[in-house]
Order: C-alpha cells, then sequence, then structure tokens
C-alpha cells in the first residue's frame, strides 16, 4: 500500500500536470487570439490599401479628364468660331456673287426700248440682243408658210409669244404677213380681251427656227 507520503506526492504531480494543462491552453488559446488578430489587421490593411489606391485612380481619372474637358471644349469653341467666321464670310462672297450674277442676268435680259418706231401708228420698240430661235422641226430649204394649219405657222405664233410673253392659247392674231427681208415675218396679235396690241417682226435662222427681231407697240389696232 502507498503510504501518506507517495499519495501527497503523486497528488502534488497530478496538480502540476494538471496546472501546465490550463497553462498550455491559455497558451494556446493566446496564440490563437493573437493570430486571428494578425490576420484581421493584415485583412484590414491590405483592403485599405486596396481602397485607398482605387480612390486614387478615380480621383486622378477625374483630374485627367477635368483637365482634358475644357480643352476639348476649347477646341470645339475655336471649331465653331472657324466655322461661325467661315459662315459670316461666305454668305457675304455668296451675296456678292448672287448680286453679280443678277446683275449680269438683268443686263443680258433688259430689253432695249425706245419711243416711236417704223411708222406714227407706234407707241414705243422693243429690242433684245438676247433673244434667240425657238426651235424647229423642219428641215432643208425653208420658205414661210401662212397657212394656218402649217408647222410654219405653228412655229411663228411661238416666236410670237416668246418675244411678246402673251400665251398662245391666250392669243389673236390679227395678221400674219411676209417681211420685207427674205424668210421673215410681221405679225399683228393682242392678248385676248386686251386693247393692247404688238406687231412682232421675225427671222428664219435655218436649222434653229424663228428668231425674233423687234416688236413694236401700237398706238392702236390697225388689223381690226
Amino acid at each position: 500500500m502507498k503510504n501518506d507520503y507517495d499519495s501527497l506526492n503523486e497528488g502534488t504531480r497530478s496538480g502540476q500536470r494538471a496546472k501546465r494543462k490550463k497553462t498550455n491552453l491559455i497558451l494556446n488559446s493566446l496564440i490563437v487570439i493573437v493570430i486571428l488578430l494578425i490576420g484581421i489587421v493584415s485583412f484590414n490593411i491590405f483592403f485599405s490599401n486596396d481602397e485607398g489606391a482605387a480612390d486614387q485612380n478615380d480621383i486622378a481619372a477625374d483630374k485627367d479628364q477635368a483637365a482634358s474637358s475644357p480643352k476639348k471644349k476649347e477646341d470645339n469653341k475655336g471649331a465653331a468660331s472657324k466655322d461661325d467666321k467661315d459662315s459670316e464670310k461666305n454668305p457675304e462672297e455668296n451675296s456678292d456673287s448672287e448680286a453679280s450674277e443678277e446683275e449680269s442676268a438683268d443686263e443680258q435680259s433688259d430689253p432695249i426700248v425706245t419711243e416711236g418706231g417704223s411708222d406714227a401708228n407706234v407707241k414705243q420698240t422693243i429690242e433684245n440682243p438676247e433673244w434667240k430661235p425657238v426651235g424647229t422641226t423642219q428641215s432643208g430649204e425653208h420658205t414661210p408658210v401662212f397657212d394656218q394649219n402649217a408647222v410654219d405657222w405653228q412655229e411663228m405664233i411661238l416666236a410670237y409669244s416668246y418675244a411678246t410673253g402673251i400665251d398662245q392659247n391666250n392669243m389673236t392674231v390679227w395678221w400674219n404677213q411676209r417681211g420685207s427681208e427674205p424668210n421673215s415675218a410681221v405679225g399683228t396679235i393682242s392678248e385676248k380681251g386686251s386693247d393692247q396690241t404688238f406687231r412682232v417682226s421675225i427671222q428664219w435662222v435655218d436649222g434653229e427656227g424663228w428668231k425674233p427681231v423687234r416688236v413694236e407697240e401700237l398706238i392702236k389696232n390697225d388689223k381690226r
């Protein structure tokens, strides 16, 4: 049988082992806690650095965009200003060009009007250097034909209409006769319902048709 001393020693060793286990458990627990704390701190530091870097990148991007935007806006403004200047310049040039064209057109199309004419019944004579032949469907040697059903007659009426501006369908032909020159004709016409009467002289141009030469406004209709 164990004596009391042995039992005491055994009790003491058991107590020491229990104490060491408890101490080891506490140390291990502390180590685990320290490791966890280190991990949490490391995670926070790493995450904060990434977030800070992202924020810095965003800030840098915003600064770059802010720096580039005014330039772009300024460039656009400069381009717009240039376009405005061009548009301001072009209309002026266009206006001058159009004005010149209109003046040229007026100079070309203005008829020459003189008082009187070939006899005392003429109020005024109108001539226009820009008059052109009215065209023709005829070919070969030409001789004026004063027949209302003839093509030549219809082309004469077209020339009278062209010279006076009176529509063929609203025209009264009072007289159509041979002129004093070869291949020429003279027609006395008026607009339907109007007392204003014209004597129109036309000349044949080979291959091109009848061309107005002179329009005389009569004081009174001498063919009525």
